[in-house]
């Protein structure tokens, strides 16, 4: 670690500076610790940003090998099938059944955010424009979510850091002032859960976008030799972590998802509100180990829900 100093209008701006090696290649890392300090005070910044630091450099983690930890041979099995000729394909999905998904992603995607607009709500608001007695931010993010669905059936573009922005501004536009703009230097972001207990921080906002031009990176060289819904898992599991926006990075991530799959021609897939649960501690294991076997397995369960209801 070093300290970098840049002086501006005569006036001196102190940083902690660290350089570190990844995909061979040499990055920074900086903590702003203040302006026209003396050796006292920035002796004092320094030992209070040594820790900031630290914790910074631990949450930029290599894209993790998917399978890390084997699946078994029937999760494999399943796997295979969905990229074989017996699989579910995309076309099985008439225009009613694309109406159908976009109306439950839409309600279980921002449920599990917290929204409070319900199931036959977000129904009325979508097919008959009958708004219930709910926040106007909770109601333009129901037509968000399903306007963003419509926007990733119809684009060509893969992934890629305009298509990330540009599902936060279509979900967001009416209720974030930030609305598809990633976080500004300075703008660190962690979940807390119901106890107050931090339970994820996101990437340092310095690393925001060399991270997401990592994962990008790693997608296009991967993305026929891994299968479509592992490829899709570890890419939302990575963007998750990033954390790139100040909210509403899950609602993105699950839409990035379903984008991946209907690039590879399978049909989008619906996280729901009930397996919230293993949902987040599917993520946890991700974050904590790099094991993606718990989102795939969640995933292949809502497949066979999927599978069910189209009855194919």
């Amino acid at each position: 670690m070093n300290i970098e100093v840049r002086e501006r209008k005569s006036i001196k701006y102190y940083y902690l500076a660290h350089s570190y090696r990844k995909f061979g290649k040499v990055r920074k890392i900086r903590v702003y610790l203040g302006r026209n300090l003396t050796k006292k005070d920035l002796d004092i910044k320094v030992s209070e940003a040594q820790g900031k630091l630290r914790e910074s450099l631990a949450k930029i983690k290599k894209i993790r090998d998917p399978y890390k930890v084997a699946l078994s041979e029937s999760e494999l099995a399943e796997l295979e099938k969905l990229t074989s000729a017996g699989r579910i394909k995309l076309t099985h999905l008439s225009e009613d059944d694309w109406l159908k998904f976009t109306e439950a992603f839409t309600y279980d995607t921002n449920a599990i955010e917290g929204s409070t607009v319900e199931q036959k709500e977000v129904i009325n608001i979508l097919e008959k424009n009958e708004w219930p007695d709910k926040s106007k931010e909770e109601i333009s993010e129901t037509f968000g979510v399903a306007d963003a669905v419509k926007y990733i059936r119809e684009t060509e573009e893969e992934l890629s850091i305009e298509l990330i922005k540009e599902l936060h501004r279509i979900v967001f536009k009416n209720s974030k002032s930030f609305a598809g703009t990633l976080r500004k230097i300075g703008e660190e972001v962690a979940v807390i859960d119901s106890k107050h207990n931090i339970i994820h921080r996101g990437a340092p906002s310095s690393s925001i976008v060399s991270l997401l031009n990592e994962l990008i990176a790693w997608y296009k060289a991967n993305k026929h030799k891994y299968p479509p819904l592992v490829l899709a898992a570890v890419v939302h599991n990575q963007f998750e972590n990033i954390h790139p926006f100040r909210d509403g990075n899950g609602r993105v991530g699950r839409l990035i998802l379903i984008n991946i799959l209907l690039k590879h021609e399978l049909p989008p897939v619906n996280i729901e509100l009930e397996n919230r649960a293993e949902y987040y501690n599917a993520l946890q294991r991700y974050e904590l180990d790099g094991d993606i076997r718990p989102t795939i397995v969640l995933l292949l369960k809502e497949y066979r829900r999927l599978k069910r209801n189209l009855k194919v």
